[in-house]
């Protein structure tokens, strides 16, 4: 059942999949990620977590200030002035770090009204109370928090709630074991204003944080604050310089980019790829890799002007072919054609013997034509071999063999080096070759041929030159002319005939 699922999901991809340029899909990618860190901070609550751990830190230092001036003005407190050594302790500093969390921290019910007191408030908390009210007052003021001081009963003597009781509260409870603590409670007075504030989690949140007053190594208060975070939206528009200056730097880059890769993979492709039509059709040259294409594209224009050079090359042999079998076959058909026409008309007033010669004659010229088919097919296999897995063939008794079996009538005179390295191409290529141009030497009227060799690099050149008349004159400038092209296939055997009956051939050496 999942197996179709997939299939006929893959064919539906297939089917309405668009066609997009590599301009497209490259830019689409750089905009994409040039966006996702923005949307990721968005959705996927970065920047509102930021927010919120803010407004913690905030509180946090609120609560460390006033809970020193607490315990610094609490009634018969011990100012305890640390020591130089104590300050360099090691412990000494510690700060606390906010550690809010919107994904994974628990949003409790908004605060609940003060519970009834079950004591009364402690003098000595009322006392420092009063005597902390313009600081409370002030910074209330300015930082918009609400700060409720309780006793260590957990009765409020100060703010919100005064005469009341909040001990049950969970960070209160925290407190008043001695470690600070921090919530998230829902904020019941909160209305929403805008309206894509339902993106922001925080929203209709309150932070609320507690911290103990430690007096003479005793807890014997609290101080409560509460504070609503920024909202997530208010925070955009109060960083929105900054904001707007990183979109337009971001775009910046990606136009920047964009222009990189455009000039250096999508326009040389689209370059290459009208070359690829012009070759096509038998016209244009492959142009050399622009300079700011990537280096990968650089390689590919090479490689895709060696097999143009190859395509031309193997076009060009195609013609030569042709050519060279319409003319070696020319000669026979017009013999053959000329005895059955002598025989039609006159076979009835032919003697025997005239007969039988005019017969030998068309036997000959068959047997002819069939040694040129399997001679040409020998040679169009030997000009079209490739490369086999693993080959490595000794030159050397290849030749000697051939040599040894030609000999009949021609001197062969094998000169080849003793650190001839091996070659990678066919045995069979190399002897039908090798023969094909011992059997051209014989039949032009050569009787010595000579077969010497030379190291190229990672090439092997075999030369195979006799004594016979040469190539005639008038082809001496056509046989240069392709002589002149490269004659070397990686892998294959290439020879090109040279004037004076000289062909050379290179083979990859081992």
């Amino acid at each position: 059942m999942i197996g179709a699922a997939v299939q006929w999901a893959r064919a539906f991809v297939r089917a309405h999949w668009p066609a997009l340029r590599l301009r497209t899909i490259l830019l689409s990618v750089l905009f994409f990620a040039a966006v996702l860190p923005g949307v990721s901070a968005i959705f996927l609550r970065v920047y509102e977590n930021t927010l919120v751990r803010q407004t913690e830190a905030e509180l946090i230092a609120q609560t460390a200030a006033l809970s020193a001036a607490a315990e610094a003005m609490w009634p018969g407190a011990r100012i305890v002035v640390p020591t130089e050594a104590q300050r360099k302790a090691a412990d000494y500093y510690r700060p606390e770090p906010a550690g809010i969390d919107l994904r994974s921290d628990p949003v409790l019910p908004p605060r609940p009204s003060v519970d009834a007191a079950r004591t009364p408030p402690d003098p000595a908390a009322l006392a420092a109370a009063a005597r902390l009210a313009p600081i409370m007052e002030e910074t209330s003021r300015t930082t918009l928090a609400s700060i409720v001081l309780l006793d260590r009963n957990g009765v409020v003597v100060r703010g919100l709630g005064q005469g009341g009781s909040w001990r049950d509260l969970p960070e209160v409870e925290a407190a008043l074991s001695g470690a600070p603590a921090t919530v998230l409670r829902r904020n019941a007075a909160y209305q929403p204003r805008y309206d894509m504030e339902w993106l922001s989690r925080a929203s209709g949140l309150r932070i609320h944080h507690a911290r103990p007053i430690v007096v003479n190594d005793r807890v014997e208060g609290v101080v409560l604050t509460s504070r609503s975070p920024r909202a997530l939206f208010k925070g955009i528009y109060q960083d929105r310089g900054k904001i707007l200056f990183g979109v337009v730097a971001v775009l910046g880059l990606l136009s920047i980019l964009a222009v990189l890769v455009s000039r250096g993979i999508a326009r040389p492709i689209e370059a290459l790829r009208r070359v690829a039509r012009d070759v096509t059709h038998g016209g244009g040259s492959v142009p050399p890799p622009p300079a700011t294409a990537a280096v990968e594209i650089r390689d590919l224009y090479e490689d895709f002007g060696r097999m143009a050079e190859a395509v031309d090359r193997r076009s060009r042999y195609l013609r030569d072919f042709a050519a060279a079998v319409s003319h070696e076959f020319k000669t026979p058909l017009a013999s053959i054609q000329g005895a059955v026409e002598l025989l039609q008309d006159h076979g009835d007033d032919m003697e025997a013997e005239q007969r039988r010669r005019f017969l030998g004659n068309i036997d000959a010229d068959a047997r002819r034509l069939s040694d040129l088919v399997t001679r040409l097919l020998d040679l169009a296999r030997a000009d079209m071999a490739r490369p086999e897995a693993g080959a490595a063939v000794d030159v050397r008794p290849v030749a000697a063999r051939i040599a040894d079996a030609l000999k009949g009538g021609l001197t062969i005179v094998i000169d080849l080096p003793a650190d001839l390295p091996q070659v990678a191409v066919p045995e069979a290529s190399l002897e039908m070759a090798l023969t094909i141009l011992l059997e051209n030497s014989r039949q032009v009227g050569a009787d010595a041929v000579e077969i010497t060799a030379c190291v190229e690099a990672d090439l092997v050149r075999l030369i195979v030159a006799d004594n016979g008349p040469g190539v005639a004159e008038g082809d001496v400038d056509g046989y240069s002319s392709r002589s002149s092209q490269p004659v070397a296939a990686r892998g294959a055997l290439v020879w090109a005939c040279r004037s004076r009956a000289r062909c050379c051939g290179q083979i990859t050496r081992i």
